[in-house]
């Protein structure tokens, strides 16, 4: 199991952005696989098997969202907690997130510089 789950970057000009890997990552068999709409932009994700580079509608700051790949729920509450009491600014408590699929479940906090890192397991239960 790879620690890293998957990672995120924002784009100002999200589709040139995606574009622009679509081309880039072709020859290294990785692909556009997803797209998933919110009401604050979209995301598109990009794979091989699964998708695990997501490129989001933002303002390109250069703030990265880092996903954490946990074994189990208890290990996502342990890490939201641990974040915490080590500095990290809470941006989503434990819990699932039905929006990605049925047993995604994450905890998000800010770290010091501002980055996005969360857990997340997508065992059920």
């Amino acid at each position: 199991m790879s620690i890293i789950d998957h990672i995120g970057i924002s784009a100002a000009n999200h589709e040139a952005a995606v574009r622009f890997y679509e081309l880039a990552l072709a020859p290294l068999g990785i692909k556009r696989m997803a797209e998933i709409n919110h009401d604050h932009g979209s995301v598109v994700g990009f794979g091989i098997v699964t998708p695990d580079f997501w490129i989001s509608t933002g303002p390109g700051r250069q703030r990265l969202h880092l996903a954490f790949a946990a074994k189990s729920r208890a290990e996502v509450d342990a890490f939201h907690q641990a974040a915490l009491a080590a500095g990290g600014m809470d941006n989503g408590a434990p819990g699932l997130r039905p929006q990605y699929h049925p047993n995604y479940y994450a905890a998000f906090v800010h770290d010091a510089d501002g980055n996005n890192v969360k857990a997340v397991c997508h065992a059920p239960e």
